[in-house]
């Protein structure tokens, strides 16, 4: 695990239309809902001014702490200055501190245990906005690996 200061980071894509949470596995058939409508209507194509490929996923607007409702996006980069197409909408990842979290292994069980070593860890986190990267290593579901960055005290 690492620490670092990230500036704010505009992504363009698709928000949750409600907040989940993670009782009874809500957020994963929600988050993966979402997923498969970013997949199936190809948005990756249709967001303008993408800086790179990486697919960001964004957990946000913590009503508490994991066990509490909260946000999910799924997006692109773009630069600050990119109008947002109809149909989509943007989100801006605060400038903050993060803890970087690598996880290894098959999607999505290497996400599943590396979030619930988070969860049960001691790092402090500050429930603001914490995100995965999806990028080249991510491609092989079977042996993948996912940056998560996690927003810190």
């Amino acid at each position: 695990m690492s620490k670092l200061h990230l500036e704010e980071i505009k992504l363009i894509g698709l928000a949750l239309n409600r907040k989940t949470s993670n009782a009874n596995g809500q957020s994963s058939i929600d988050c993966g809902n979402l997923w498969q409508q970013f997949e199936k209507e190809n948005y990756i194509d249709k967001i303008p001014n993408k800086l790179t490929d990486e697919i960001v996923a964004v957990y946000h607007e913590y009503e508490g702490n994991h066990t509490q409702p909260f946000s999910y996006f799924i997006g692109c980069k773009v630069p600050m200055d990119t109008k947002t197409p109809i149909g989509m909408e943007s989100l801006i990842i605060p400038n903050q501190i993060y803890q970087k979290i690598i996880a290894k292994g098959e999607i999505p069980n290497c996400l599943i245990n590396a979030w619930k070593e988070i969860w049960s860890s001691s790092v402090s986190r500050a429930y603001k906005t914490d995100f995965e990267v999806y990028d080249e290593r991510s491609k092989d579901w079977s042996n993948a690996e996912v940056d998560i960055y996690i927003s810190i005290h």
